[in-house]
């Protein structure tokens, strides 16, 4: 209920002149109660004396009382008119920077910062100050995000094998902590198949039956004090690196330690950084007789960065990677021999603790060693990848500050080139049989974007273009972008655009139109058309 100043000051006034009234009342009879004594004889002889005061003391002595009281009650009466003044002030400032009365956002906290909170910078930092500390225990801070998604594919083989309507969600959970000045750290649990290291997505499929959640992140950073450029990552963490999905896919978490050594230069160049990266994937055991010991596959990499202030309105950074993967070939024992050798004619075939990887369309070449029992039944003993991997990545991007600080503008290039293209052909069996040759020509990627717009504030829109083009043997085709028509050896084109439907709700769309390049005598197959639309909400 909104109480008005009018009716404030009347209740006011009225309790003041209430007790005004009563005193003097009270006064009045006794003035009249003396006068009436007074007219009456005194009983006392003449000559004696009265041992009280004179009958006008009392009332002088109630007069000076009431003055002070209402001296004491107007003073307070003046300070009410003054906090009142300073109420409506206050309230109708927050009538003028929020959509929706004050008194509504004193109950709880607001999900959405609308524009006007946003603009005004004091308003905006006391209310992310508040939200803040709701999402706060103790060194942790809480967040996340849930994605519900339509997913269609049309078009493609003749077969109809690539057209499909799914409803998909992807929920994760993250917790981050500062544990002081050097040592941080956290965890996500994320949705999505254990079997595939780059899906998060959860189908609504399999009858109904719960979703399983699993540790996406879980790590341990260490920034020394005396040394503030470096930093020190185990665990299973965010990428340190700058890259694209050409290589890398969004929703993967590399697993290993990391080193970061950044250093802020002039004012031209503003950055310059080198990371480094471990990261083992794989335990295997030696083949030989004797030594049996246990070794790791592992990715050993880094890359150079810097960062360039060439305007007020233009920024270019520029970044140079290198990734090596020794050992990968338990990577394509994983695709192709659990799927062959787990079926209903070998049912007891074991996988001893081998997980099964899922990927969307494998081209790379592999070689395959196939043994038949004596019932003749056939096994998956050895696979092979006809390449090494030794990646060289290049990206280029420029930001660009436009009038409108609310249309951003971005254009990046990421070029990719296999310098170990079917370097691993020696070291294949001749009994081996490949899935398709090997050529050390198909080994660049290129990957280029343009985006236009931002998603910060609601309202804000953003729309890109990515234009995709990947050989067969230019990436190890499991862990880079998994929405494609298939890892490598396929030319894409992805269109996207979204909307800030809220402050923490996003609507989006995306086109991805691809193809297999035509390799090999391979017939020219019609573009798949996949569309997805995404609700984004993140608390």
């Amino acid at each position: 209920m909104t109480v008005s100043r009018p009716f404030v000051l009347t209740v006011l006034s009225t309790f003041l002149f209430i007790s005004s009234v009563a005193p003097a009342a009270k006064a009045g009879a006794n003035e009249n109660k003396e006068a009436s004594t007074a007219a009456k004889p005194d009983p006392k002889p003449a000559g004696t004396q009265s041992t009280g005061e004179p009958a006008s003391a009392p009332v002088e002595t109630e007069l000076q009382q009431m003055r002070a009281m209402l001296e004491a009650q107007n003073r307070e009466m003046h300070a009410l008119q003054q906090r009142i003044a300073a109420l409506e002030a206050e309230l109708r400032m927050a009538r003028t920077n929020a959509p929706e009365p004050a008194a509504r956002e004193t109950v709880t906290v607001r999900a959405e910062k609308t524009d006007a909170v946003a603009q005004n910078p004091d308003i905006a930092k006391k209310v992310a100050q508040l939200e803040g500390k709701v999402k706060e225990l103790g060194p942790f801070r809480f967040s996340g995000d849930f994605r519900l998604r339509a997913d269609s594919s049309f078009g493609g083989p003749t077969d109809h094998s690539q057209q499909r309507f799914r409803e998909r969600f992807r929920l994760r959970f993250n917790a981050d902590a500062k544990l002081n000045d050097e040592i941080s750290g956290g965890f996500t649990l994320a949705s999505g198949d254990i079997n595939s290291p780059t899906v998060t997505n959860q189908t609504t499929n399999q009858f109904y039956a719960r979703k399983p959640f699993f540790i996406d992140r879980a790590f341990i950073s260490y920034q020394p004090r005396w040394f503030t450029p470096l930093k020190l990552t185990g665990g299973k963490f965010s990428y340190p690196w700058q890259y694209t999905e050409l290589t890398w896919d969004r929703d993967l978490n590399p697993e290993g330690v990391a080193q970061t050594v950044s250093f802020d230069s002039g004012t031209v160049l503003k950055k310059v950084a080198l990371v480094g990266f471990e990261l083992p994937f794989s335990e295997n055991t030696e083949p030989g007789p004797v030594n049996k010991s246990i070794f790791n596959s592992v990715v050993y990499g880094g890359q150079f960065q810097t960062e360039w202030k060439l305007t007020e309105w233009l920024k270019f950074s520029a970044d140079e990677a290198y990734y090596g993967w020794h050992d990968a070939d338990p990577v394509a024992f994983a695709l192709v021999a659990p799927a062959a050798n787990f079926s209903t004619t070998n049912p007891q075939s074991p996988l001893e603790g081998l997980l099964p990887l899922r990927s969307t369309g494998m081209q790379n070449s592999i070689a395959t060693v196939t043994t038949a029992s004596t019932s003749g039944v056939k096994t998956i003993t050895s696979a092979q990848f006809a390449s090494k991997f030794g990646l060289l990545d290049t990206i280029a991007r420029f930001d660009v500050k436009t009038s409108n600080a609310r249309w951003p503008l971005f254009l990046l290039g990421d070029f990719v080139q296999n310098t170990q293209a079917c370097g691993n052909l020696a070291h294949i069996p001749k009994s081996a049989k490949f899935n398709v040759p090997c050529d050390p020509h198909a080994r660049r990627g290129y990957w280029l974007e343009a985006s236009a717009g931002r998603t910060e504030q609601k309202g804000d829109w953003q729309f890109s273009y990515t234009r995709i083009f990947v050989e067969r043997e230019a990436v190890l085709g499991v862990f880079n972008y998994s929405e494609m028509r298939q890892n490598s050896n396929v030319t894409e084109h992805r269109v996207q655009a979204f909307y800030q439907a809220y402050g923490n709700v996003q609507l989006a769309w995306i086109g991805l139109f691809g193809r297999p390049l035509v390799t090999h005598n391979s017939p020219l197959e019609p573009m798949v058309k996949r569309l997805q639309f995404d609700v984004i909400y993140k608390f």
